[in-house]
């Protein structure tokens, strides 16, 4: 009886034994297309995440929601437009303080905050350019300068620095300019703050100033007209007797001139003007460095396949 309960006991230890065993070793999981990989049981520590739920993605989200508001508005209601998107360019900064805080920087994100940060300047250039048709050709550039150069600069950084190379991560022999602007956090966001407020200074000023627009009031009678650049609201039997349609562009005109004081938009613009042309520029020298890089790989990638071959001597 004794013997028998010892050799009970000590198959009990050799299980637990095994037990404890299996708890710190990797163990084979099989597919269920056949093939096995190794599973540590510690991932299990890690709860599972949801990467577009994280916070700095969430307010990703409300900055496309409220840059698509503002587009909404943007035609007839400048004011509205304006505090929209005012709201949505400064939440741009938010993201990044809730990424840190929260330990929850992802590559998503990046893409998600520069996707969004493209589109809304491009569709606010967009219209000043139906605004301003005279300048139409500068928001056009504007436009292709901005995805241009963003777009060379990343794909470089992806292709020459690697898939888990930042965007951000500028060295200053490449260029200490642009390590300046992506590394400097107060130097980014106050160049992305006047590009941005010099544009929305424009878009005001096409509803306020006759100076840059001469035909804000030519379709108006001319007492109406009086009446209006002194800051009376057009009724909507004016509107009704002059365009039938309340979304033509003399609708636009009539809506431009249902009068804002251009003063603080001009002040606006002129303080602006300076951060904007430093935006640009460094948008030329984001382009050029990244052409660089990419044909500085290339030459290397042809040096390494034997390009190009040497002509045989006759």
């Amino acid at each position: 009886m004794s013997g028998a309960k010892t050799r009970r006991q000590t198959a009990m230890a050799a299980a637990a034994e095994k037990q404890e065993a299996a708890g710190t070793q990797k163990v084979v999981v099989e597919n269920g297309n056949g093939s096995a990989h190794l599973k540590s049981n510690d991932v299990d520590d890690y709860p599972r995440e949801n990467i577009y739920l994280f916070w700095p993605n969430i307010i990703g989200y409300c900055r496309i929601v409220l840059a698509v508001a503002s587009l909404y508005y943007m035609p007839l209601h400048p004011r509205t437009c304006s505090l929209l998107y005012s709201v949505s360019c400064l939440l741009d900064a938010l993201d990044g303080y809730a990424a840190r805080y929260f330990e929850q920087s992802t590559r998503f994100g990046a893409v998600l905050d520069m996707v969004t940060d493209r589109c809304t300047t491009a569709c606010l250039l967009v219209f000043l350019s139906s605004a301003f048709p005279r300048w139409a050709i500068i928001f056009q550039g504007l436009i292709a300068l901005d995805m241009a150069s963003h777009y060379m600069h990343m794909y470089a950084t992806l292709a020459m620095g690697g898939s888990s190379e930042s965007h951000k991560n500028v060295d200053k022999s490449r260029s200490w300019i642009l390590n300046l602007y992506y590394t400097n956090r107060t130097v980014l966001f106050m160049l992305c703050l006047f590009n941005e407020t010099f544009f929305i200074a424009l878009y005001l000023l096409a509803f306020s100033s006759p100076f840059l627009s001469p035909g804000l009031l030519q379709q108006v009678p001319d007492v109406a007209a009086q009446e209006i650049h002194k800051g009376a609201q057009a009724s909507s039997s004016v509107v009704g007797q002059i365009f039938t349609n309340p979304y033509s562009a003399g609708a636009l005109e009539l809506a431009r001139a249902n009068k804002m004081d251009s003063t603080i938009p001009w002040i606006v613009a002129g303080v602006s003007l300076p951060g904007m042309l430093i935006k640009q520029i460094i948008n030329v020298v984001q382009m050029v460095k990244a052409s660089r890089w990419l044909a500085d790989g290339d030459l290397k990638a042809r040096r390494a396949q034997g390009l190009p071959r040497k002509s045989k001597a006759a």
